[in-house]
């Protein structure tokens, strides 16, 4: 029998396409774990470049994920990046949901969906 909930959708279902991408579940992981972190801290932790966070961080700071501005310090502008409320919020559904996958392949406590392997 499976665990498909209240919905009767498979957790998958509840995945958030935004939120799941990649690199942007790492970006908002990354910025959950600190209160801001500047641009090339981002990019040099997840090995992108800059074009492709810039990329990334557009898409979250759209959706009201996460929040930007510049800074100038030494002479030089550094870019800062906060995770929102929204942000946070979004990415606590997204590791709910991805946790009810793995309980449920979980051959140690968790329900085991569509029968055996």
């Amino acid at each position: 029998m499976s665990d498909a909930g209240e919905t009767g959708l498979h957790p998958a279902a509840h995945l958030d396409d935004t939120v799941h991408q990649r690199i942007r579940l790492g970006l908002l992981s990354v910025l959950a774990e600190v209160d801001e972190a500047e641009f090339v801290y981002l990019r040099q932790v997840l090995e992108l470049s800059d074009g492709n966070l810039n990329r990334h961080l557009a898409v979250l700071a759209e959706a009201g994920f996460v929040t930007s501005g510049r800074v100038r310090s030494t002479g030089r502008a550094r870019t800062w990046v906060r995770i929102t409320t929204e942000g946070r919020r979004a990415l606590r559904h997204e590791l709910a949901e991805l946790r009810r996958i793995v309980e449920s392949h979980d051959p140690s406590g968790g329900s085991s969906a569509g029968g055996g392997s």
